[in-house]
């Protein structure tokens, strides 16, 4: 019964956490269509990419990945072994380190951007003002890694506390500030983007300043303290500092490929984000929902010295990540170009552009599983306070990137960097679940959750019939009507319906729990 009730809350967490990402995604696909309508697939808005790529990589590294896979296991040990007035002590010195840290790299990013710049894009040399349009723009948006990140400190605390709602709503108020951007701050200026990178600034302060009242209403007042000797501070840093290498081994793979992508022809760049994003959509609303939930409850049973509830939190994620997600990687194959021209095609984007975009589209949601299980997988070594097992595995699966990068890119142009970001991926996930597998069995001498029994006893053969039957079902509609709008309305509609139906009849766990969601918040 109390597994059962565990996975229940599970679930509810996930709905509330899904529903609030569902938004901000939304709202991030529709400031892409802004980009894409000013902007297209251009010089102009290649330097943009390249250039919010730099504080983004830093914020993977330092905010929504390191330090909310460091902080969360922290603050959860401080609740449950000593008050919560001492976890907010905790808080607030971690918040004024990050503040530190975080400006002295801010102004030393600003003062060597021109560097940078060269390092990451230096194909871009090759169009007059490309370069130096990226350079304005990234220091431009430098500091928005001290905001985000001190944003991701905030929804670490908020998450711990079980508050989700509030920290899944702060990246809709970036989103809806950069939309803002588009019509508002762009004609002012005679380079229209630099109003798009103010408005990344002003959307990194309302991510923040939005979570400050629920901050107050649990408790937590900011005081201006600091001390780097304080030992929940120097728990957070020495779990950080190789959690940020481990945790943005996908950032710095996509990194990776905007540099090569600077290579290759105008728009491969802008064609490599537009696709990468619209995969951003279920990957958020999946991948990164059931790991924010996972991570608190994981951190908590590890405190507790509850192993048997570490396993059926991880293993019930993993096959409701399994269900969610495979299905949308089959729909985002067969129904790739008609979503792209759909989303992206107006104004400035072309068809072109369109068909260029979803080939890109198709190679990144081959790892989309990939990609969403690392946000459950990497937080859980964290947990266990094993820093060392996802960095070197990390470190091995760029280095795979590039070789696969450079081979691939000779043959299918910016469509092979794609690919190669999903394979390394996937070979990221299957060492990390065979390395936890054995750690988990070690501890408590019984079979992991993962094991191959398991799998073929479980509900993950049955999700990929029904997701097989769906694919099908998409591809005919695909190939059958005319228009992006009817082509991937009634995929989307009758593919839903499908996998679902097939879902019930073939007895899958998990879709219950899904359809359920309503009964779990009464």
């Amino acid at each position: 019964m109390n597994k059962i009730n565990e996975n229940k809350s599970i679930v509810k967490s996930v709905s509330i956490v899904s529903g609030a990402t569902m938004l901000s995604r939304i709202l991030g696909l529709i400031r892409e269509q802004v980009f894409a309508f000013f902007f297209g697939a251009s010089a102009i808005n290649d330097a943009f990419v390249a250039a919010f790529r730099i504080p983004n990589l830093l914020r993977d590294m330092f905010a929504e990945g390191a330090l909310s896979s460091a902080f969360v296991p922290v603050f959860t040990d401080y609740m449950k072994k000593r008050s919560l007035q001492d976890a907010f002590r905790m808080a607030n010195l971690a918040i004024n380190a990050l503040l530190l840290i975080l400006s002295l790299i801010t102004i030393l990013g600003i003062i060597f951007t021109p560097n940078i710049v060269s390092l990451i894009a230096p194909g871009f040399a090759e169009t007059p003002g490309k370069t130096q349009l990226t350079v304005t723009l990234t220091r431009i948006m430098f500091p928005f890694l001290i905001m985000v990140s001190v944003s991701a400190l905030v929804m670490g605390v908020l998450n711990s506390l079980h508050h989700f709602t509030i920290s899944a709503l702060a990246p809709a108020t970036f989103n809806i500030c950069m939309i803002g951007a588009g019509f508002i701050l762009c004609p002012f200026f005679k380079e229209p983007i630099i109003g798009m990178a103010i408005g990344a600034l002003l959307g990194g302060l309302t991510q923040l300043f939005i979570q400050v009242p629920s901050l107050i209403k649990a408790g937590f007042r900011y005081t201006f303290q600091i001390s780097f000797k304080d030992e929940g501070v120097r728990r957070i840093i020495k779990i950080m500092a190789p959690a940020a290498i481990g945790l943005a081994a996908m950032q710095i793979n996509i990194f990776i490929n905007t540099l090569l992508a600077s290579l290759l022809n105008d728009g491969s760049v802008s064609y490599l984000n537009y696709s990468f994003r619209l995969m951003y959509l279920p990957l958020g609303v999946f991948g990164v929902a059931i790991g924010t939930v996972s991570l608190p409850m994981v951190a908590a049973c590890v405190s507790k010295g509850d192993i048997a509830g570490i396993k059926n939190t991880i293993a019930f994620c993993f096959r409701l990540l399994f269900l969610l997600t495979i299905p949308s990687t089959i729909g985002l194959i067969v129904l790739s170009e008609p979503i792209i021209g759909l989303i992206y095609e107006h104004g400035e984007f072309h068809q072109k552009d369109t068909i260029a975009t979803a080939h890109a589209l198709i190679c990144y949601a081959v790892g989309l599983f990939p990609y969403a299980a690392l946000k459950i997988l990497v937080p859980t070594f964290y947990s266990l306070k094993d820093t060392r097992t996802p960095v070197k595995i990390s470190i091995g699966c760029v280095l795979i990137n590039i070789v696969l990068n450079l081979i691939l890119m000779r043959f299918m142009s910016h469509m092979g960097l794609a690919l190669a970001t999903s394979i390394s991926a996937g070979i990221n996930m299957g060492f990390l679940l065979i390395i936890l597998r054995k750690r988990i069995k070690t501890m408590d001498n019984t079979l992991a959750p993962f094991s191959f029994h398991g799998i073929l006893e479980s509900s993950y053969w049955r999700v990929l019939i029904a997701s097989g039957i769906m694919g099908i079902a998409c591809w005919y509609i695909n190939i059958s009507l005319d228009g992006y709008a009817i082509r991937t309305i009634c995929g989307v509609l009758a593919g839903g319906i499908i996998f679902v139906g097939i879902c019930k009849l073939l007895k899958v766990e998990e879709i219950e729990s899904v359809l359920n969601m309503r009964k779990l918040k009464q």
